[in-house]
């Protein structure tokens, strides 16, 4: 017999004789001239219908149940349902107890239910659901960076080098080193910690490849259990050569949030269906696709990229009474950005030239005068906030030595004045969390619900 997914015998065109089919009982069904199953694979969020005689049902043939079926692949009747499968022979290949499995026939459970089953909840609509499109998301930024001449890069996860600015760092140690004096010896000879970013890494081979990207994990030891906070995350990162604008950076961020959005609404239509009817119906990611992001709103009289100026005037102006009160020269708050997106309109919105004194060391002196910013843009989207963060770093020589010996950085980040030192060019890049563009397009409210598994808040422990 020819094995088939769920989802091939669903597309099939045309019947088919002796096939096979693998996957968990959803629902059983039996009636005293026939019985019906709804069986599942992961393949796809619709059930495959198969169509049995009640002499084939057995004790063992519940819901969760695993199971193979073999028969012949038929039109089926039913107008929802292109094909299904007559079954000639149902071997349980392992049985569930219905008691005790903690997901429940025909039952809606909530997102704080299945996430006390880390090991189980991918087995609920939902989270099938989720996960499915995950995979195609992560696929269509692979296939939009490769087919825009990016060469892909594996950066380091342990490294020495903690990005300056960029979170607070999980140290790597062995057993032994953990037991040991305050004096020990480091395993690498200097302190290893696990990587914030990697940047810093790509700037590198920037100077070799001009347009280049990472997408792997990252950590940030934030001792937070909010909704916003993972300790494992997944970091989409690019360095683009011979840029000298924010507008080549704040083009490629919108061009790769709509490349990967469109990928997953025509292949994930019914994944993504499930979360807008049943999770956030009024989130409609793909309103956002059609219109650029830099454009003129003629309502307020201002584009939807600001600079982080006019951000601070516009919330100081504000009706609304913040927790962190505005000012020139601090970071833009969670309820900041939340704000700004709703005054332009509930549209994503750039926010560009930081302060020099709020940003790291690597990014763009704009040489403006007293106020002194950064060449550094944010973007921020209606729910979540910031989405994406980059910036041009800083290619000139002495403008990085002035600013490295300042912080006392100089002996530390030798080899990144190096690169200044050999061909250096103009370039910029930008990072995008993963996790924060699945909420968004999705509309999911605790980020712990777009990872695998959500315990503890970091993926890694069960």
């Amino acid at each position: 017999a020819v094995r088939l997914r769920v989802r091939e015998a669903l597309g099939a065109r045309e019947p088919a004789g002796e096939v096979k089919v693998q996957g968990w009982v959803r629902s059983v069904r039996s009636q005293k001239e026939v019985l019906f199953l709804h069986i599942n694979d992961g393949s796809c969020l619709e059930n495959l219908q198969v169509v049995a005689d009640p002499s084939l049902e057995n004790r063992d043939l519940t819901f969760g149940s695993a199971v193979e079926v073999q028969g012949k692949l038929v039109k089926s009747p039913h107008r929802m349902q292109n094909m299904e499968l007559k079954a000639e022979t149902i071997r349980v290949v392992g049985p569930c107890d219905t008691w005790s499995f903690p997901l429940k026939l025909k039952k809606r459970h909530p997102l704080e239910y299945v996430r006390q089953f880390p090991h189980l909840r991918c087995r609920s609509n939902t989270l099938g659901s989720l996960l499915r499109i995950r995979s195609e998301a992560t696929a269509a930024i692979h296939s939009f960076f490769q087919e825009n001449g990016y060469v892909h890069i594996h950066t380091p996860i342990i490294t020495s080098n903690d990005c300056e600015g960029a979170g607070e760092l999980f140290q790597i140690e062995t057993s032994n080193e953990a037991k040991e004096s305050a004096e020990k010896t480091h395993f690498f000879n200097v302190p290893a910690f696990l990587t914030v970013s990697g940047q810093l890494h790509l700037e590198v081979m920037a100077g070799a490849f001009t347009h280049v990207f990472t997408f792997g994990p990252t950590f940030r030891a934030e001792n937070s259990q909010s909704r916003r906070h993972l300790a494992e995350f997944y970091m989409v990162e690019a360095e683009l050569s011979f840029t000298e604008s924010l507008q080549d950076i704040m083009q490629v961020m919108e061009d790769l949030f709509k490349t990967a959005t469109n990928t997953v609404l025509s292949k994930c239509p019914r994944d993504v269906e499930l979360f807008h009817k049943y999770i956030a119906p009024a989130q409609k990611p793909e309103n956002f696709l059609v219109i650029p992001f830099i454009v003129i709103l003629k309502t307020f009289f201002f584009s939807c990229r600001i600079s982080y100026n006019e951000a601070v005037e516009i919330l100081k102006q504000a009706s609304q009474t913040f927790t962190f009160k505005p000012e020139w020269g601090c970071d833009l708050q969670t309820e900041h950005e939340k704000y700004l997106v709703k005054h332009c309109g509930e549209v994503p919105v750039f926010v560009i030239n930081y302060p020099y004194d709020l940003k790291p060391f690597y990014m763009r002196d704009n040489e403006d005068g007293p106020q002194h910013t950064v060449a550094a843009v944010d973007l921020l989207v209606p729910g979540i906030g910031e989405l994406c963060g980059g910036s041009l770093r800083e290619e000139r020589l002495p403008f990085l030595e002035s600013r490295l010996q300042r912080l006392g950085l100089a002996d530390a980040y030798q080899w990144y004045l190096d690169l200044r030192k050999f061909g250096s060019v103009p370039h910029g890049g930008f990072g995008m969390g993963f996790e924060r563009y699945l909420q968004y397009i999705l509309g999911v409210d605790n980020i712990k619900d777009v990872i695998p598994f959500p315990r503890f808040s970091h993926s890694c422990l069960l």
